[in-house]
């Protein structure tokens, strides 16, 4: 019998993996039955005065962060607020995003975290979509305007405030807040995700998929060192990668979460000396962008113990950079906020271990039909699309495996090799490029920071492949000739593959979670091959 937790707008969750294997992976201790607010405060009773965050403004202790989450989780349970309402977060990277996710867990409520900046289109459609009844923001600029919801019931910040229907938090809470028991396998989280969709993707986590597959990867990253974790997590913490901030390292590990307002990769460098993280986690973009800093005076780095990518493959000329520059390992993480992960933690990164041994603590690996898709299902697969019955029937088997729409195989080791995107392909001519095997190429030369491949229309042969690359500071200007020869000679790629089109960059441009936007490449690369 599928689960089905309804939300007081009447948005259904559905559970589409089968009770009987959550209930099996509770009994094998892949997933703590407990819900995300419950941990946190076990780990507030143990360890009061552990840092908890630490973020521009300093750092606040366990103790002192709870006294902010039941605050800010009293004020909306005084607005009505409750286990069945699905709460948006817009709030920067930050002590204040940290409290206001695990309040909206204590409520049990269901958090609906989302990167603040320009725009109101993204948001409104997610509000819109998931009828979440609250959001709370830092700036009056994040809310809504109320022409687009006019659903919502309340805009808490801690400004004055200046929305229609505006909540101060700075107000003390008339009653002091009072936890009640909530399902671990409740709706706890939705991950968004801009996919390949044209609104964004709402992924619902139960508490036992976060604090348990979601932790379980996290965990296995300190390779069995039994000191808590201190995780400088450089993207924001309303994205899918950023979602191993609140609930992960403090709610369900108990570690210190170490955050910028916005990506600076000098401040991180101050901060690997300053607060000694154990593990820093970021996008490639961001890694390469550190890896060319030269050390600031008195860096060190002797509580560093790994650098984690994710979020988009991991050139090789990055993983060396960083290798050679912080003298660490580098782990890369295949992932997604639609329930995929497989890291290299255990078996090291290099082609022939391609992205590492499945975790079944974390997520079982298939590889399955013509295609060779890869598919997933294991302790950290989430409960479902939000509100898009569509995307589960397209992404989800009816046994609840997770349809990743990538291409994969497994070794004679187990080991899983991912071979690029299903649908991400350039047709030209007929003939069908996969833009990641021509970038994953590029990112072997010497004289290329970042690299991305996107198809300019073309009126002839319907696309071609533009090389979109940041040259690696004191490299000599590349010209197209250059990176031809180079994927035909030393990287022996086919000659319809190679690349017709070359737009230099001097930065890439970054969408909200700091991966390189594709959409932005291919607007600058088709006016570039126009002119």
């Amino acid at each position: 019998m599928t689960r089905v937790w309804t939300s007081a707008a009447g948005v259904e969750i559905r559970d589409l993996v089968p009770a009987a294997l959550r209930r099996a992976w509770v009994a094998r201790g892949h997933c703590p039955d407990r819900d995300l607010y419950t941990l946190f405060a076990g780990h507030v009773e143990a360890h009061p005065t552990r840092t908890a965050v630490v973020d521009p403004a300093g750092a606040v202790t366990y103790a002192q962060l709870d006294a902010e989450v039941r605050h800010i989780a009293a004020r909306l349970a005084e607005s009505g607020l409750g286990a069945r309402d699905i709460i948006a977060v817009r709030v920067p990277n930050g002590r204040r995003a940290v409290a206001a996710e695990l309040a909206v867990a204590a409520l049990g409520a269901v958090a609906l975290p989302y990167p603040p900046g320009h725009g109101s289109r993204g948001p409104a459609s997610l509000l819109g979509r998931s009828r979440a009844r609250a959001v709370i923001v830092e700036n009056a600029s994040d809310a809504v305007p109320e022409a687009c919801l006019p659903h919502l019931e309340a805009v808490f910040s801690w400004a004055e405030p200046t929305h229609p229907k505006g909540r101060s938090l700075a107000v003390p809470a008339r009653t002091p807040f009072r936890p009640c028991p909530v399902d671990p396998e409740a709706p706890a989280r939705i991950l968004v995700s801009s996919g390949s969709e044209a609104e964004p993707k709402m992924v619902a986590y139960s508490h036992n998929a976060i604090a348990g597959g979601r932790a379980t990867y996290v965990r296995a990253l300190a390779c069995g060192d039994p000191g808590p974790m201190r995780n400088l997590v450089l993207v924001p913490l309303a994205s899918s990668f950023g979602s191993l901030g609140a609930p992960v390292t403090v709610a369900a590990l108990g570690g210190t979460l170490l955050v910028q307002d916005t990506y600076d990769p000098r401040q991180a460098l101050r901060t690997l000396t300053e607060h000694r993280p154990t593990h820093v986690f970021a996008v490639p973009t961001m890694l390469r962008r550190l890896a060319e800093l030269p050390p600031p005076p008195g860096e060190d780095l002797s509580g560093l113990r790994a650098l984690v990518s994710s979020g988009a493959a991991l050139p090789d000329a990055t993983a060396v950079a960083c290798r050679r520059r912080f003298g660490r390992p580098v782990i890369t993480v295949y992932g997604s906020s639609d329930g995929v992960n497989c890291h290299t933690a255990a078996t090291g990164l290099s082609p022939g271990t391609g992205t590492g041994l499945p975790d079944p603590a974390v997520t079982d690996i298939r590889i399955s039909g013509p295609t060779g898709e890869i598919q997933a299902r294991g302790p950290m697969t989430p409960l479902c699309y939000v509100a898009a019955p569509d995307l589960d029937r397209r992404y989800r088997t009816p046994d609840g495996w997770v349809r990743t729409g990538d291409r994969g195989r497994l070794d004679a080791w187990g080991r899983l090799h991912v071979l690029g995107r299903l649908r991400q392909i350039v047709v030209r001519g007929g003939y069908t490029i996969s833009p990641a095997e021509v970038e994953q190429a590029l990112g072997t030369h010497p004289a290329i920071a970042e690299a991305a491949c996107v198809g300019v229309p073309d009126d002839e042969l319907g696309e071609r492949l533009c090389a979109c690359v940041r040259e690696a500071p004191g490299a000599p200007p590349l010209t197209l000739a250059d990176l031809t020869g180079f994927l035909a000679d030393r990287c022996g790629l086919e000659r319809r593959k190679l690349p017709e089109l070359l737009l230099r960059v001097p930065e890439m441009p970054l969408g909200p979670t700091g991966k390189v936007s594709r959409p932005a490449l291919t607007r600058l690369a088709t006016a570039a091959a126009v002119r």
